[in-house]
């Protein structure tokens, strides 16, 4: 069992912690006021700078957590809310799993900022573009340091805004507000579901606090698979599919491409979207009571993998491929929780937040070396005028391919082995969704790098690589994308190597309770271990290879906008109407309800009520009026009679 998690009394440490997430608020704070006033060199100074200070104080953190032992603390600083039994304190929770969210959130984020500094010098918004961002790291910060449900909401609901307002960040143009208002409604959604799960938590264990909810659920007693557990674990996974982007909640994502390329890569590649992962990966202990949630989980996950992997081998955009495969990576994240393989989720959010943000900034390189342009019909033979983005951007893709040595070789064959222990059949679901990963992604290096120019003349005389700004954090995360994978080197080539399983062990002690399945490593032998690996690898590179004949040896062109595709490809490229279906089937009965309370209920009713009372009211005064003659006759006449009156009905009512 984990051992009991201490509040830490030194006052040194807890305002270090403190300020991890306070230096990028300061950062909004100042280039938010200053947006219009401050040069850009300071704004990228500051916006930059006080993200990359964060990111030294997490590793002095993570030094001194190592050094004293590895124990797991809560900074608390105040008493938050406090109402009956229900006491939420502000308070931070620094274990294995928040220092590694910790350090990926801040490392990662400072990378995209130095590459933001020169992405975006040119737009007249740049000081509140770095405002809006230097936001989103204080809201992810404390979405993954709150030590209590309540504060990863409110981190969550941080996020969520931040969202919106920089996926409509040019929001001159009408289509990008409504991918954000998209973005925005879709996660409020998921969000519903995250809030009712809390409160479940609350009515079933008395806290929200993670040590003390953890702490009761290793000792629950209402039984694996209880109607409440699956009932906590569902509304939360409610939760991660809106903000993770899982089946049905998933449309959402493509749009937000509609933001900056920075902004696709800080949010909707490397932080945001794994927050549904780190939300039920904390909840370990919840979800290994519910082995039926874990099983809807699996299912969802691969199904969300292979339909996003489809949808992506005959998407144009360069910035839409990338959304359906980070929609598709997210789904294997989601299968291999749902089999319970933990570490090697994890280890995938590592490394494709490594190889999916050097992608990303790597189309952003290529966009603007296109003049804006994103359709990669309009590319190819990039590779002679963007030399270091085209070596970089293969790297990404040798990754995300599961190509060894590189880092996304070894989180994928990891999570697809601990799949097939599981379930053969989603294996074969997910090996599916590895080959067209292979496909559509060499695909896209073919038709960008390869081959002759095929856009215009004046975009071909503006060719030339980026600025140090932009291929600096490049070359960084490709050497990430490299190595980032020996982490976790599998059994086969020596026992004891992986490192990220290790580190993280501890914080599964709360789930080995009584009757509930166990965290356990894999249990292959080496001879399957070598066989999956080389189906893994054979799957990729057939796909690669098909790739290569089919854009490169035959030069094979997409269909020109316009011109009639096969009935399969048109159902692939319209992405399967999915967004035509939900129109018809949601939005607009909900249209036509909202459009019929209004008339009926709305104008007819409380409008009716409302102006009757008025109408009477002006009525009765109109009429009233003409009592007030001035005639002081009519007046005793009145008064008589009145009195009378009341003489006469005391008398006979008394």
């Amino acid at each position: 069992m984990q051992e009991i998690v201490m509040p830490i009394n030194n006052q040194s440490m807890a305002l270090l912690c403190l300020f991890v997430p306070l230096l990028p608020l300061a950062g909004f704070i100042i280039n938010g006021l200053g947006n219009r006033s401050i040069a850009k060199g300071l704004v990228s100074l500051i916006g930059s700078g006080t993200v990359l200070a964060s990111f030294l104080i997490t590793v002095y953190l993570f030094i001194d957590f190592q050094a004293n032992g590895s124990r797991a603390y809560t900074v608390d600083f105040y008493d938050w809310i406090s109402v009956g039994s229900l006491q939420i304190g502000f308070s931070f929770l620094i274990d294995q799993l928040t220092l590694l969210m910790m350090l990926m959130v801040t490392g990662i984020g400072f990378l995209i900022h130095l590459y933001s500094a020169g992405y975006m010098s040119h737009d007249e918004n740049f000081g509140k573009f770095f405002a809006f961002i230097n936001l989103f790291m204080f809201s992810m910060l404390l979405l993954v340091m709150g030590s209590n449900y309540v504060m990863m909401f409110v981190g969550w609901e941080g996020v969520g805004l931040c969202s919106y307002l920089l996926i409509g960040f040019w929001n001159k143009n009408t289509s990008y507000n409504n991918a954000a208002k998209k973005a925005f409604v879709m996660n409020r959604i998921g969000d519903l579901g995250f809030l009712l799960g809390i409160f479940l938590i609350f009515i079933t264990f008395g806290s929200v606090s993670y040590p003390q909810v953890f702490a009761e659920a290793a000792n629950y007693t209402g039984g694996i698979d209880s109607t409440v557990m699956i009932a906590i674990t569902l509304l939360l996974f409610v939760g991660a599919m809106g903000k993770s982007a899982q089946i049905p909640l998933f449309t959402w994502l493509p749009d937000a491409m509609a933001g900056p390329t920075p902004v696709s890569a800080l949010i909707h590649a490397a932080t945001m979207v794994t927050a549904g992962i780190y939300m039920v990966l904390r909840s370990n202990v919840l979800y290994v009571l519910a082995p039926t949630t874990l099983e809807v989980i699996a299912i969802v996950g691969v199904a969300t993998a292979v339909l996003a992997a489809t949808i992506g081998l005959a998407q144009n955009d360069i910035k839409k491929v990338l959304a359906y495969s980070t929609v598709s990576q997210l789904g294997y994240m989601f299968l291999a929780l749902g089999v319970m393989a933990f570490s090697s989720s994890i280890f995938h959010v590592l490394t494709h937040a490594f190889f999916k943000a050097l992608l990303f900034l790597g189309a952003g390189s290529v966009i603007h070396a296109m003049s804006n342009e994103q359709d990669i019909r309009s590319m190819g033979g990039l590779r002679k005028y963007l030399p270091i983005t085209f070596l970089t951007f293969l790297i990404g893709t040798l990754a995300i391919s599961g190509i060894p040595p590189f880092a996304g070789f070894f989180s994928k064959d990891e999570l697809l082995a601990h799949v097939w222990e599981h379930s053969k059949v989603l294996w074969a679901l997910g090996m599916l969704a590895s080959f067209m990963t292979s496909f559509y992604m060499f695909r896209l290096v073919f038709l960008t790098f390869f081959g002759t120019f095929r856009g215009t003349e004046a975009q071909k005389s503006h060719l030339h690589e980026s600025p140090i700004s932009m291929t600096l954090p490049l070359i960084v995360l490709a050497i990430l994308s490299t190595v980032g994978g020996f982490l976790g080197i599998p059994a086969v080539f020596g026992e004891g190597n992986h490192i990220l399983q290790n580190y993280l062990a501890p914080i599964y002690g709360y789930a080995q309770v009584a009757n509930a399945p166990a965290v356990a490593p894999l249990h292959l032998d080496h001879a399957t271990e070598w066989m999956l690996m080389g189906l893994s690898v054979a799957v990729a590179a057939i796909a690669a290879i098909i790739a290569y004949v089919m854009y490169v040896s035959k030069k094979t062109v997409p269909v020109p906008e316009g011109e009639r595709l096969s009935p399969i490809h048109n159902l692939i490229y319209h992405k399967y109407y999915i967004d035509e279906l939900y129109d018809t089937v949601i939005v607009r009965p909900l249209m036509w309800l909202s459009t019929t309370f209004h008339r009926v209920l709305d104008v007819l009713v409380v409008d009716g009520i409302v102006n009757g009372f008025g109408k009477l009211t002006t009525y009765s005064s109109r009429t009233l009026r003409y009592a007030q003659s001035g005639a002081i006759g009519f007046y005793l006449m009145v008064m008589v009679f009145s009195i009378v009156l009341i003489l006469f009905l005391n008398f006979f009512i008394g």
